[in-house]
């Protein structure tokens, strides 16, 4: 099958595209990716072949503080910029990532199947649930669910406004305002972090986390027998400044060892007991007795899986909601402001309590209970072509 797979070059999203390209080709299908060219060594290196996605530039007329028109419009510019690329290829699938929303304009355009990846719970408004945002648990009893009730009616101009720019959006490029959506959403975190609700899309599956390693090497651990603190400061541009400088101060003198795991360039003159650089998560937490970071999807499935609980120091976008819900689910503290005193009695409170480990051990097992992603796109296929 070729499938074209569309993703913004944001780790967060461009790591879980990158991972299901692997997953393609590993069931013999013709995977190519549409990112920013950050990733495109890395992408061939793995054997995935890539193209430009155009259309990500802002332009003059963007405004990047309205999400809606960040999202709608710049999707059908997107769509456009594309077309002739993906046109090229003759994809019989395109998966497009919910924030790269062009990809599902253009697969329509073509009269293509398409799919939507979420590498994060499904974040439909839900009658059922506090606005997604928000942090909140599901109000209980009756003041509870008024006041979830106002909060839904607060947020529901937005929702709407959204949905004119969208079928404006669509109409810009010669689509039906009214949006079909797509064939499947795939929905890439584990059962422990989701929540329950009523009106579940029937097209929504739970696939489990999509796990990409940027790179082969091995970090290093600091010298000595102290507990293992993995710090990963957030990749989002809405994460919060100064954590590994803080989290340094926090920690001095406690007798742990510190892991600092990113992207880009390591602060210089660590001291003994810390380490920092570009290596495998997924081997570091083999070592951790606990995680610090920003309480993104992708690190915070990522420790869970690993059964390392997290102390998460949540920035803007959804780091807030996720943090949150591992905060309820019982596997993590949440700081917020970022202090070092608060990280500091933070980090002896998890390796204290046993009970934080438990938790995220309890989320690992929930890993299991989701659906494959490359069956249910096979699956999407087939059925159209039987129409």
């Amino acid at each position: 099958m070729r499938v074209a797979v569309v993703a913004g070059p944001d780790p967060g999203h461009a790591f879980p595209a990158l991972a299901l390209c692997e997953r393609f080709l590993a069931a013999g299908d013709d995977p190519v990716l549409f990112t920013g060219p950050r990733w495109f060594d890395t992408a061939k290196n793995a054997g995935i072949a890539v193209r430009r996605l155009k259309g990500l530039a802002p332009r003059a007329t963007d405004d990047d503080a309205d999400a809606g028109q960040r999202i709608h419009e710049r999707a059908a510019h997107i769509s456009t910029e594309i077309l002739p690329d993906l046109s090229a290829m003759l994809p019989e699938l395109v998966v497009s990532d919910v924030l790269t929303a062009g990809g599902g304009l253009a697969a329509e355009r073509l009269g293509v199947p398409w799919v939507e990846l979420s590498p994060h719970p499904l974040y439909l408004p839900s009658k059922a649930l506090p606005p997604i945002g928000s942090g909140l648990a599901v109000g209980e009893g009756l003041r509870g669910r008024m006041r979830d009730g106002v909060l839904r009616t607060m947020t529901a101009r937005a929702i709407r406004n959204g949905q004119r720019q969208r079928e404006e959006a669509r109409r810009t490029v010669g689509l039906p305002a009214t949006d079909p959506g797509p064939a499947a959403r795939l929905i890439a975190t584990i059962p422990a972090i989701e929540l329950p609700r009523p009106d579940w899309p029937d097209n929504a599956h739970l696939i489990g986390p999509l796990f990409w390693e940027p790179t082969e090497e091995i970090l290093a651990l600091p010298p000595g027998d102290g507990p293992v603190v993995m710090v990963a400061p957030s990749t989002a541009h809405t994460g919060v400044a100064g954590m590994v400088e803080t989290v340094l101060e926090a920690l001095d003198g406690t007798g742990v060892r510190l892991a600092i795991s990113m992207l880009d360039t390591p602060p210089a003159d660590l001291p003994a007991w810390a380490t920092a650089g570009l290596g495998r998560q997924d081997r570091l937490l083999t070592h951790a007795a606990l995680t610090i970071g920003g309480g993104g999807h992708g690190l915070l499935t990522k420790s869970l899986i690993a059964g390392v609980p997290i102390i998460t120091v949540p920035g803007g976008g959804d780091q807030w909601e996720l943090a949150n819900r591992a905060v309820r689910q019982g596997s993590s503290i949440l700081i917020r402001p970022l202090t070092a005193d608060a990280v500091r009695a933070a980090v002896r409170a998890i390796l204290d309590d046993p009970r934080y480990t438990a938790a995220a051990q309890s989320a690992a097992q929930s890993a299991g209970e989701v659906s494959d992603p490359i069956a249910l796109c096979h699956g999407v296929v087939t059925t159209a072509d039987h129409r």
